[in-house]
Formats: structure tokens, C-alpha cells, sequence
């Protein structure tokens, strides 16, 4: 009796939004070989067919990606649906003064990749992203754990970074979190910050650092302040939140389980309910696992709560419930 061969689908991934973000994703999803697939939708469809032209000369470097220009319907059969797409952040503007103009966007996005396909996760970066992240699932009528943004991934790496060239050791070694809104009221986990499991006071005192607030202060503020810098310098951030974006689609498509802080539907973590922000979130191919909640002190719960505040003010002006 003959078996029947299996067919498996190529998998897919799509971006919605070719500025900068979305191509160096692209650009990042093609080195790291997570697609057989990579279709790219934007509204100026020239710079799409630019963009995918560029890529796929590149392919012969790599592994064997098919890479097109598409439409809405091409999301239908893709794993992952990353949205990039939105005004970008002007110099001096706060991600929150974003909100309207993106808004916007979004509720012209979102249910056109949901009438395509209603089974895949979508994976919002564009910012105001916490409450983009949250419009999206309201938009979308997907269950929450298939909806997420990419929240404080890159204040979290810029944390390590700093902190890592402050120590002069090796930024993967070196461990923190950037908690919260994606933006001025992010909270740094001071608590839980260590090298090596070596928490930060103690490595200073088997070191011979002085141990100094105001230079961890400075750590922080540069940490916050990172984009305003780089946007003022060269008028965008994207090389650093597309490798991010990666790690979170490679969590997803590969069942890892990555601990990272993505922005996620909160249900009653530390006692916040119905807004999105960011806390340690295992994710893997279903998106949301579990959200973590490690003790924290009181002085940066309280820091947590004013944050989750601030989110859902907005929240209730723009969105509703």
C-alpha cells in the first residue's frame, strides 16, 4: 500500500510597512535563513519592488528565499505578519505624539491582514508600540497571545549595552531589563541586574568599583534617551530593533521559548489588567506563553503602576474598550 507524500508549506513571512525598520528586517530574516518566504506589502508598492529586487540579489549568498513585492492577500498562509508600517518619529517628538497619525494607519492595516488571514500572529513595531499593540488586538478580534509588540527589546539591549561597556565586559553577559511603556516612563530593573548572576552592588564590591547612583542614573537616562540621540544624529533607529524583531520571529517560528520583553495583553500581572506593556514574556509558536513576574521592590512596582497609568490614559482617549 502506497503512503501518500506529505506536502508542507513553505513558511512565510510577511511585513507590512518598507521604511527603514521593515527593510533592514527584511535584510536580517534573509541572513538568519528563519524564511522560505518573505513577501513585502507597502503602500508606495515602487519602493517594495525596489526593496525586493535589492534582497533577492542577494539570495545567491545565502540560502534559497523566494522574495516578492505583494498585496494584503499574500498574508494569507504566512506564520508571522510583522507590521513596520507608520510615520516616523520627527526629531524631538515623544512616541506618544505619534499616536494619532499611526492610529490612523493601523485601523486601515489590520483588519486587511485579518481578512487574509485570521490564523496568523501578528508582531506590531511600530510605535507608540504598546498602544498600537493593544489597538491591533482589538482591530484584529485575535486572541491575545497572538498579538504582541516588540515593547522594550531594544532599551533592554541598549541597558546591557551600556552596562556591559560601563563593567568593560561582554554585553551578552550581562543581564537586565527595561520594563514597562516603550518610552520616557520605561523602568530599568535595577533589582534583578547581574553579571554572570552576579548582582550589580556585589560585583562592585568583589571588584574594587565604586558603586555610584549617579552613573547608573546616566546608564538609564542614555538608555531612554537612545533614540532621541540617533534620530537627532541620523534621523531614524532601525538597524537594532530589526535584529530584535528577528529574535522574537526565530522564538516563534522555532518553538523557542525565548524569554524576552515583549510588549503583551496584560491580565493580572502584578494587578494590571486590559493595556499592553512590557514584561519578561516566554514566547513561542503560539506567541504569549506566559508572562513572568519576578519580585520586584516596591519602589519599582510603584514605577511599573505609573507607567501602566500613563498607558492607559491614552488607551482610553484613543481606543475603545
Amino acid at each position: 500500500m502506497s503512503v501518500p507524500a506529505r506536502t508542507h508549506s513553505p513558511l512565510r513571512i510577511a511585513i507590512v510597512g518598507l521604511g527603514n525598520v521593515g527593510a533592514s528586517f527584511a535584510f536580517c530574516l534573509l541572513l538568519r535563513r528563519l524564511a522560505a518566504e518573505i513577501v513585502l506589502i507597502d503602500a508606495n508598492r515602487k519602493k517594495a519592488e525596489g526593496e525586493a529586487m535589492d534582497l533577492n540579489h542577494a539570495v545567491p549568498f545565502g540560502a534559497p528565499t523566494r522574495i516578492w513585492a505583494g498585496d494584503y492577500e499574500d498574508c494569507r498562509g504566512a506564520a508571522v505578519v510583522v507590521i513596520t508600517a507608520g510615520a516616523a518619529q520627527r526629531p524631538g517628538e515623544t512616541r506618544l505624539q505619534l499616536l494619532d497619525r499611526n492610529l490612523a494607519i493601523f485601523r486601515d492595516i489590520v483588519p486587511k491582514v485579518v481578512q487574509h488571514n485570521s490564523e496568523a500572529l501578528l508582531l506590531i513595531a511600530t510605535n507608540p508600540v504598546d498602544i498600537l499593540s493593544y489597538a491591533s488586538y482589538k482591530l484584529s478580534g485575535l486572541p491575545s497571545p497572538r498579538v504582541l509588540g516588540s515593547g522594550t527589546i531594544l532599551d533592554t539591549a541598549r541597558f546591557r549595552y551600556l552596562l556591559g561597556q560601563h563593567f568593560s565586559v561582554d554585553a551578552r553577559s550581562v543581564h537586565g531589563l527595561i520594563l514597562g511603556e516603550h518610552g520616557d516612563t520605561e523602568v530599568p530593573i535595577w533589582s534583578l541586574a547581574n553579571i554572570a548572576g552576579i548582582r550589580l552592588q556585589d560585583y562592585c564590591r568583589l571588584h574594587n568599583i565604586p558603586y555610584e547612583q549617579a552613573t547608573f542614573d546616566k546608564i538609564f537616562t542614555d538608555t531612554r534617551d537612545a533614540a532621541y540621540k540617533i534620530i537627532d544624529c541620523k534621523g531614524a533607529t532601525y538597524y537594532a530593533v530589526a535584529v530584535g524583531l528577528m529574535q522574537i520571529v526565530e522564538s516563534v517560528v522555532r518553538d523557542q521559548k525565548t524569554v524576552l520583553t515583549t510588549s503583551t495583553l496584560l491580565d493580572g500581572a502584578y494587578g494590571l489588567r486590559d493595556l499592553y506593556m512590557s514584561l519578561p514574556t516566554i514566547i513561542g509558536a503560539k506567541g504569549v506563553v506566559q508572562v513572568l513576574t519576578p519580585d520586584l521592590p516596591q519602589d519599582e512596582l510603584a514605577k511599573l503602576r505609573h507607567s501602566a497609568e500613563v498607558l492607559r490614559t491614552l488607551i482610553a482617549g484613543h481606543i475603545p474598550r
